[in-house]
């Protein structure tokens, strides 16, 4: 029987490497899919905000470059911190749209590269503290924000399935989605080996096999475009004179960018889940990295003069469906659309796809990211309090998106928070500060990390225990937990000495008749949570003699979350009475 941890059907994990034509044919796949979004929202902000046609040829062959480098980082990361080390695909970011025509219409090109690169800077700052977010930003509200993207999307797919140009016979458009939607699936619930590799592709293809049929694949784009070319201008440079228009939208900009932020984090923490055969814990060291890789995005849009960039959610569809998910196919996606920029007419042949086709690609794709998104705010179990910040936020951000919770009484943030993701990921975020906020107060203590830590922690949990009323039994119980927790992580750390001295920070706090302790230290090499995995498995498998503790720690804590950041380790110990559900 396989183990109920094990992913089926994953071809490539994220560590291996297929040949170079299975990779290449992946990337174009993804490129399909995103590019015609990517260089139809550059002219979606260009031209509603009044910008030249010579400044949208720059911008648009400007974010196909940054994208292409931004996308490469995500795959193959810059010194071990920028980057996720996953397939992120990078592409304009539509919680940026509306900033960013104002932006133009107050102050043009230039003022909105000077906005893009002041506000990018956040998201370094974001990287380098997520730790601190961690009782914010937990997997309930990444998770549902990705589930908001399916609710934010979702519509513009459904729009695209019925687009056909003037004239088209009426059963054009409705039959070209038809045949792309029921090909695809098709081949993903059904095709083994190779073939469900190129599902999207063949669904793709015979779909716009069908709109040749009909007369509604426009081939003159490609004929008009040349095969070569670089823009011989448009970059705008930028607005150093930091007017007031820079300090009126400085806000909003700063704003929709921790909204990618979080949708990027989303993104860092679900591709983890499908890109390996054996589930691991998150490793949130990847989720800072792909953090970062968003801020070096954003900082190339800036300079670059070009609309924001931000993780494509539909990456974790992709990797699901093909079963394919080695760095390199990433590395792959990046070559492809830097070239892409240079060969106007390659992309020409992609801009040419109809719409029916993309919205039924975008239908089946993002179904897949909805489950996605409901499996990771389910990862630790849902109680009450879990269910109503999932169920407000998610239903919150529909009624935005759908217009049914009218945004123009909102002022100023009306515009931002008609995006369904952008209000109810705010929702989510603020219900979990407020769970944090009004919790039972938090005790902490602060000590070195070495053996001679564990006789302060137990005079630290007996006055804890007292001060909280907890009974002799659990305190005890406490305290073993803490005391194999403290041997575990001076395991994790015993062959890594280039931090020097570190320190520990103990808190604990009263919860529900149990007890939440934290252990907050410098980082190691493993997972603690991936271990346990271990020596929970087969009575075949030979433990180590370290894995006492683990084999312990298990049987005393209810739960025991292991978060890794960079030069951090964050364990999550849940004790309950004896007895407790």
């Amino acid at each position: 029987m396989t183990p109920p941890d094990t992913r089926l059907g994953l071809r490539f994990q994220a560590d291996e490497s297929p040949s170079y034509p299975v990779s290449f044919g992946l990337a174009f796949q993804y490129v399909l899919l995103n590019i015609a979004g990517i260089v139809i929202t550059v002219a979606i902000v260009v031209r509603a905000g009044g910008g030249s046609e010579s400044y949208l040829t720059w911008a648009a062959f400007a974010v196909l470059i940054v994208c292409g480098i931004s996308t490469l980082i995500q795959a193959r990361p810059i010194a071990g911190r920028i980057g996720a080390g996953y397939i992120l695909l990078m592409g304009t970011s539509g919680v940026f749209i509306a900033v960013s025509v104002a932006a133009l219409e107050r102050g043009g090109p230039a003022l909105l590269a000077t906005l893009i690169v002041a506000s990018s800077l956040c998201q370094f700052l974001i990287s380098s503290h997520l730790s601190l977010l961690r009782r914010i930003i937990t997997p309930t509200v990444a998770g549902t924000v990705i589930m908001l993207i399916a609710v934010t999307v979702m519509p513009i797919g459904f729009d695209l399935l019925f687009q056909a140009p003037e004239g088209a016979a009426p059963a054009a458009a409705p039959l070209t989605a038809l045949a792309t939607i029921v090909i695809t699936i098709v081949i993903v619930l059904r095709a083994r080996g190779a073939l469900r590799l190129w599902g999207s592709v063949i669904g793709a293809v015979g779909g716009c096999l069908v709109a040749a049929a009909y007369g509604i694949y426009d081939m003159g784009i490609v004929g008009d475009a040349q095969w070569f070319g670089v823009p011989a201008g448009g970059w705008p440079g930028f607005d150093l004179s930091l007017s007031p228009a820079f300090w009126a939208m400085l806000p909003a900009f700063i704003f929709v960018t921790l909204v990618g932020a979080i949708e990027t984090i989303g993104d860092g923490m679900a591709i983890q889940r499908v890109s390996w055969r054996k589930r691991r814990a998150t490793d949130f060291r990847a989720v800072q990295g792909a953090v970062a890789a968003d801020g070096v995005g954003n900082l190339l849009s800036g300079l670059l003069a070009t609309v924001p960039n931000t993780t494509y959610s539909n990456s974790v569809s992709i990797v699901e469906i093909t079963g394919i998910a080695a760095r390199r196919v990433g590395v792959c996606i990046g070559l492809t659309f830097i070239a892409l920029a240079f060969f106007p007419k390659a992309t020409a042949v992609l801009l040419a796809i109809p719409n029916p086709v993309v919205g039924a690609y975008i239908i089946v794709l993002i179904a897949i990211l909805f489950v996605l998104g409901l499996e990771m705010v389910t990862q630790d179990g849902i109680d009450y309090r879990k269910a109503t910040i999932i169920g407000v936020s998610f239903w919150i951000g529909a009624g935005f998106q759908s217009g049914q919770i009218p945004s123009e009484y909102f002022g100023w943030a009306g515009q931002l928070l008609e995006n369904g993701m952008t209000s109810g990921g705010l929702i989510a975020i603020l219900l979990s500060a407020f769970m944090e906020l009004t919790g039972p107060r938090r005790r902490r203590m602060e000590t070195k990390l070495n053996v001679g830590a564990q006789p302060k922690i137990q005079t630290f949990l007996e006055e804890f225990g007292a001060r909280s009323g907890l009974g002799d039994d659990l305190v005890h119980r406490m305290s073993l937990a803490a005391e194999e927790t403290l041997l575990v992580l001076l395991d994790e750390i015993a062959e890594d000495d280039a931090l020097g001295t570190r320190r520990l920070r103990v808190t604990a706090r009263a919860e529900g008749g149990g007890a939440e302790l934290e252990f907050l230290a410098a980082a190691g090499e493993g997972n603690i949570e991936d271990r346990m995995a271990f020596v929970g498995g087969s009575v075949t498998e030979v433990p180590v003699e370290h894995d006492f503790s683990l084999r312990l720690l298990r049987h005393i804590a209810t739960s025991v979350r292991h978060q890794k950041y960079h030069d951090t380790d964050i364990v999550t110990v849940r004790v309950d009475p004896v007895g407790a559900s």
